[in-house]
């Protein structure tokens, strides 16, 4: 009866993803060739077409969708596909008997075509044979001759169940070289094993990547931690013995510096933190081997420790680095835009000074301009009663024209500074 009940929409795809990463049972002796190849996050499009033309060469059928990994019976090879986030990987295996393990290897029957036109850098190419534990066992000098007489670092793994050798070298035919023995494991574990070894090989490559970036940016990030401080020391100076343009100037330069260090830190974050990611699981995966020493080698764990490490501390350092090159860039921008806004607000307080200063002038002004105001419109109140008093007298009235006009100059003049201060009244709105 199936499942009535209400299902999150992505419960099959959480339960898929426990076995997006699978394995390939293997037998020794076997023969396993493995590409990791650079696409970018959006390139896994042009991989699947690549994919589905090798399909369609040694006539497969061809899925209308690829998923995250995707594994098929090619007739004289198996292989697997699988997509990560910024790159794919293919996996060709063969149980094969051989003489000599790296003589020849599966790319080698492959369409050359197929190979010459793939999309994508190619990041690492391995070629790992696993050999049988019946076969004679190699000496140092037979496995130094194997390796081209480059140090070899192995241990045992699964708990002693096989032997993994390595020098982690690009040989001339463009491969590195992985040698597993397989002492008593299942073929489950075999499949494990080299799974583990593979994403080994191609976890730390991708990890390193940033490594180089890191060094690139280094002598960037040390001349903008020079300016930094070079403006630092000039925001010391006094405002007062500073030249005007001072905190333009400084501002300029530090919008232009942070600029600098948001785009070193654009190109790197992400690559910084994808090889933190890669580190984690190259360590993860040495977890899961197992390892025990064997007499006279270096382990892969500790070989590759010893490498990786100082450089991820290197992507680390970096990254702190530019962080806090980014954090002190806005520490000294808030601190200039403070001592502009406190250069403003004095400025400000004092054109408020000089504003009132001319407020009160300009009052005193008026309050002269309005009693000479007063003066003269008295003066020409009591000219025109002196013409009307003067044209009465001589109309024959008994009228004294210079008496009445001493009696009416105090009521013109005080008519006239009622007049103005009703006048002002009105037009201040009080």
């Amino acid at each position: 009866m199936p499942l009535i009940l209400k299902e999150h929409p992505l419960r099959h795809s959480v339960s898929a993803e426990l076995h997006a990463r699978t394995f390939d049972p293997l037998r020794a002796p076997a023969l396993i060739a493995h590409l990791s190849v650079i696409c970018g996050e959006r390139g896994s499009g042009r991989n699947v077409k690549h994919l589905k033309r090798l399909l369609a060469y040694y006539e497969r059928p061809i899925p209308d969708t690829v998923d995250q990994h995707y594994a098929v019976d090619l007739g004289p090879m198996r292989m697997r596909w699988e997509r990560h986030t910024e790159f794919v990987t293919y996996t060709f295996s063969k149980q094969a008997g051989f003489e000599q393990p790296f003589d020849a290897s599966l790319l080698d029957e492959l369409p050359e075509s197929w190979l010459r036109e793939m999309p994508g850098e190619v990041i690492t190419a391995v070629t790992l044979a696993i050999e049988a534990c019946e076969t004679p066992e190699r000496d140092h000098e037979e496995l130094a001759e194997l390796f081209a007489d480059h140090p070899v670092v192995g241990s045992l793994v699964v708990g002693g169940a096989a032997r993994a050798w390595s020098d982690l070298k690009i040989y001339p035919d463009g491969l590195s070289r992985i040698l597993l023995r397989d002492c008593s494991m299942s073929e489950n574990q075999a499949g494990r094993l080299a799974k583990r070894i593979l994403e080994i090989n191609a976890y730390q490559a991708m990890a390193l990547i940033g490594f180089p970036l890191a060094r690139e940016v280094a002598a960037a990030l040390s001349d903008a931690d020079r300016r930094l401080a070079l403006v630092a020391s000039r925001m010391a100076t006094p405002s007062s013995a500073a030249d005007p343009g001072l905190e333009s100037d400084l501002l300029a330069e530090l919008t232009n510096l942070a600029a600098e260090i948001e785009a070193i830190a654009a190109r790197t974050t992400y690559r910084f933190d994808a090889s933190r990611a890669y580190y984690g699981m190259v360590q993860q995966r040495l977890g899961q081997l197992r390892q025990e020493r064997i007499e006279g080698l270096q382990t892969l764990s500790e070989f590759l420790d010893a490498r990786l490490a100082p450089a991820m501390a290197t992507c680390e350092a970096t990254a702190q680095r530019q962080f806090d090159l980014a954090e002190r860039a806005a520490r000294l921008s808030s601190l200039l835009r403070a001592r502009v806004e406190v250069g403003l607000q004095e400025q400000n307080g004092r054109l408020l000074e000089s504003m009132d200063r001319r407020a009160h002038l300009q009052m005193r002004l008026q309050e002269t301009v309005e009693g000479l105001s007063v003066i003269a419109i008295g003066y020409y109140g009591v000219g025109l009663v002196g013409y009307a008093l003067k044209g009465l007298e001589q109309y024959g009235l008994p009228i004294d024209a210079t008496l009445g006009m001493g009696i009416a100059l105090p009521f013109v003049v005080g008519l006239a500074w009622l007049g103005l201060r009703r006048v002002k009244k009105r037009l201040t709105g009080s």
